[in-house]
């Protein structure tokens, strides 16, 4: 009688767009636990909204273990403190230890300072809701002191980063202060003023340059003031420093120019190329051909000598390719270099302002805007938030309003 073979223990370290894609595409080929500090996994291209008091924070947060409901995959709350390369195992900070055949990295990124001064101490990040929150709980604070007072005073709020998140969260930003702030308090939200600091020669350098110039008009028009060539020498309690010698006055200041790896990546004695954990070509770590990176974390080059973007359709794609190399592992077949497929980008800037490439197509305005939205509502987890997601952008929609201005932050 021919025995079966057994299925390979596979722990997943984060539940984010890569770790939850892998567990899903190895449900029926091995044992799976996935492990993740929190547990729901935040929906990060809609957290400017919560921000901007578009969406209700739990409308991006879906819980881990409702994704994984009737799976069989099992799931721990927890970080990674330690791992045991020889026996195969992996501790936690909550002292439990798991032991697998294969490890799948998938930690994501955390806030890029580029040692920038001040950064840490003056700047708000946009990696987590309770950081999402903060910056909503700011920008309304400010906004409510402005109402007590009948004079000039201006008040200031600096995105840092001209790439999608920026631009996301300056247009955000500029439609809440043209609607629903200045129906609440008209002299108020005059005085509100929105700049996008960018360090390169144009905002949104991986679309055209003409999809780019559209972009920063459609800012524009919203009110934002773009600063091009403008790269950042520190962040002062209410002040940005540019290296040119100049100053803009900053009250709220939201760093949005970069990510890394996560730095609790480094507590895998793995070896790292920068910030990110060195992979083969086969996603597969180097000197460690059982443990496998994916995502934001995986330090993988391209065809075109630069390391993989870090975006969510890299870590998805990867994520199923390595759910595929862990089946051949085990089938003891050989294994294949990943290769990545661009299907394009997008940025919405505003109502009815967006825009699409996908390779030689291009779209601006309705037709991208309504792209960009049915997109990320159909990649966002859960039914209850799916609804909750429509409810809110219809609501803002038909009322020019926002329901979400609530300063909820820990003060």
């Amino acid at each position: 009688m021919q025995k079966t073979p057994q299925k390979p223990r596979v722990v997943i370290l984060g539940a984010g767009f890569g770790g939850l894609t892998a567990a899903r595409a190895l449900v029926n080929d091995a044992h799976v636990t996935l492990v993740d500090r929190h547990n729901f996994q935040t929906f990060l291209p809609l957290l400017y909204q919560v921000s901007t008091a578009g969406l209700a924070a739990d409308h991006v947060a879906h819980p881990i273990r409702g994704a994984l409901r009737k799976t069989g995959i099992q799931f721990r709350m927890g970080s990674p403190i330690s791992v045991d390369h020889k026996n195969k195992t992996i501790k936690l900070d909550s002292s439990e230890v798991l032991e697998f055949d294969y490890l799948v990295v998938a930690l994501g990124s955390a806030t890029a300072d580029f040692g920038v001064p001040g950064v840490t101490e003056h700047a708000l990040g946009m990696k987590s809701v309770n950081e999402a929150l903060t910056i909503r709980a700011e920008v309304l604070r400010r906004f409510e002191d402005l109402c007590r007072f009948e004079d000039d005073t201006i008040f200031s709020i600096s995105v840092v980063g001209g790439g999608p998140t920026g631009v996301e969260m300056a247009g955000a930003f500029a439609e809440l202060v043209r609607g629903p702030l200045k129906h609440d308090q008209a002299h108020a939200a005059a005085h509100i003023k929105i700049n996008l600091i960018e360090a390169g020669p144009r905002i949104l350098p991986m679309f055209s340059e003409k999809l780019s110039a559209h972009g920063k008009k459609d800012l524009e028009k919203l009110g934002v003031t773009v600063h091009v060539n403008t790269a950042v020498q520190a962040i002062k309690p209410r002040k940005i420093e540019m290296k040119d010698g100049t100053s803009l006055p900053s009250e709220v200041t939201i760093w949005a120019a970069g990510v890394q790896g996560e730095p609790a990546g480094a507590l895998l004695n793995l070896p790292l190329v920068n910030t990110r954990i060195d992979v083969d070509q086969t996603l597969q770590v180097k000197h460690y051909p059982h443990i496998f990176a994916i995502g934001d974390i995986a330090g993988l080059v391209g065809e075109n000598g630069r390391m993989m973007p870090m975006v969510a359709p890299v870590a998805m794609q990867q994520a199923r390719h390595v759910a595929k190399q862990i089946k051949r592992l085990a089938a003891g077949q050989e294994l294949k270099p990943f290769k990545y497929i661009d299907k394009g980008s997008m940025a919405t800037i505003g109502r009815h302002k967006a825009i699409v490439e996908v390779k030689k197509l291009r779209l601006v305005g309705i037709p991208a805007w309504y792209a960009w939205l049915w997109l990320h509502l159909f990649y966002l987890l859960g039914g209850r938030n799916k609804i909750g997601t429509m409810a809110d952008w219809t609501w803002n929609y038909l009322t020019f309003d926002r329901g979400n201005r609530h300063i909820m932050d820990s003060l």
